[in-house]
């Protein structure tokens, strides 16, 4: 046991020894695995904090939340082509105010709104500003649990059926139109016309990059009517009184909907249905799957350190042939040249590792301030994984183009090398 230890300590000292004769290209060999290390730990923070981060925003609109959104006929929900279809102006105006009333009437449904969004210019005395529009039902504070007053009240169903203009203030809003001073009673001018203020909401901050401050509620059939001049809603959202019976209650919102929209091929819907829980597990696969492509591609530079290391010792191997002849002519196995070759390798690899590791933490913190400066919530922290994956990597690669050269090396018979010399 002695003997094994006393020779693994010796590899040891002869690694460390050619290490600090050759500086200069021993850090030329740790340059590539340390930024192999550091993408990897930095990508797999950013990975988890963001992932974190998305989750987290959906869940805080509750459990028991359904979300009904207009789709593009013969596209899936989540599918690039109906997302470019959104974007590039197609209009499915076939949700509307009475497919909300319907889905109020069915079971484990406690509370609807429907919703559209606009854009309009807004002033207020001599501040102008072009603001979003949140055209909703008088029940989205029901349904919305985050969306909570700090001063005023909420417009009431009636003030929505009689398209009254009354406004409600995000937090942001409120502050470039009236700073400090009262905004309750006051008027806004929005498309020409003067909208009462009478209320104001709490700071929402931003969901899922999306500044909930920045916008001004008004009710909905005002909005359609008044400032858009349109009969169609963009989405619906259903607060269930059980949010365990999620699945039953999306599939007789799906029935319900074809139904009322003459739908008889699933293919056609122009309508998704999802619940919080749906959507939480279908965004966590494509945030995981992207988690994983990215460390995939960051991986390559690993890969291009451990070949720089491999050529590296490869160099070592043929300037020091004569010293691998004479340790052989002299008693030593080609088991010793093995191990001291693969324990400089591994000592690169290691010490690359682990000031990559260290570069990647003071990055993650560096990301997390930015990130929070910004108004986002996004959270990147140097977990286990993190760990676990910079220093996993940065060894494999020391050990699988380690043993190449080191193999070579050992192979040398004593004759052959001192006869190069």
């Amino acid at each position: 046991m002695n003997n094994i230890i006393k020779k693994k300590y010796t590899a040891f000292l002869f690694a460390v020894r050619t290490i600090r004769t050759h500086k200069v290209r021993t850090t030329l060999a740790l340059l590539g695995v340390v930024i192999g290390v550091f993408a990897v730990v930095v990508v797999t923070a950013l990975g988890d904090g963001v992932k974190g981060y998305i989750l987290g925003q959906v869940e805080s609109f509750g459990s028991s939340l359904i979300q009904v959104e207009v789709k593009v006929p013969n596209t899936g929900t989540m599918s690039s082509e109906n997302a470019s279809g959104r974007t590039q102006g197609t209009q499915i105006t076939t949700l509307v105010l009475d497919d909300r009333e319907a889905i109020g009437k069915l079971p484990n449904v406690e509370a609807t709104y429907a919703g559209t969004i606009g854009q309009e210019k807004a002033s207020f005395g001599s501040v102008n500003k072009r603001i979003l529009l949140f055209g909703v039902s008088a029940d989205a504070p029901r349904v919305d649990e985050r969306l909570t007053l700090q001063a005023g009240r909420f417009f009431t169903d009636d003030e929505d059926d009689n398209m009254d203009r009354v406004a409600v203030l995000g937090a942001e809003i409120k502050e470039k139109f009236f700073g400090l001073g009262n905004a309750l009673g006051e008027t806004i001018t929005i498309k020409g016309e003067k909208y009462r203020v009478i209320g104001v909401v709490e700071p929402r901050g931003t969901v899922a990059f999306f500044n909930l401050d920045s916008m001004v509620y008004v009710p909905v059939q005002t909005l359609l009517t008044n400032i858009l001049g349109i009969d169609y809603v963009q989405m619906i959202s259903v607060k269930m009184s059980d949010g365990t019976k999620d699945k039953e209650t999306v599939a007789d919102m799906v029935a319900l909907l074809r139904m009322r929209h003459d739908i008889d091929d699933p293919q056609k819907d122009d309508f998704a249905v999802t619940s919080t829980k749906e959507a939480q597990e279908t965004l966590a696969d494509v945030l995981g799957a992207v988690s994983i492509l990215l460390l995939a591609l960051t991986s390559i530079s690993l890969v291009v350190g451990g070949v720089g290391i491999m050529n590296v010792m490869y160099v070592s191997v043929a300037e020091r042939t004569s010293e691998i002849g004479l340790r052989k002519a002299l008693g030593a196995r080609s088991g010793n040249i093995l191990a001291q070759f693969l324990t400089e390798a591994m000592i690169i690899t290691g010490i690359g590792g682990i000031v990559g590791i260290l570069l990647g933490v003071v990055v993650v913190i560096l990301l997390t301030n930015i990130f929070i400066s910004f108004g986002f919530d996004v959270r990147l922290s140097f977990s286990a994984r993190s760990l676990f994956l910079g220093a996993g990597f940065s060894m494999a690669v020391g050990l699988l183009f380690g043993i190449a050269p080191a193999l070579k090396a050992a192979r040398l018979s004593p004759m052959e090398a001192l006869r190069r010399d």
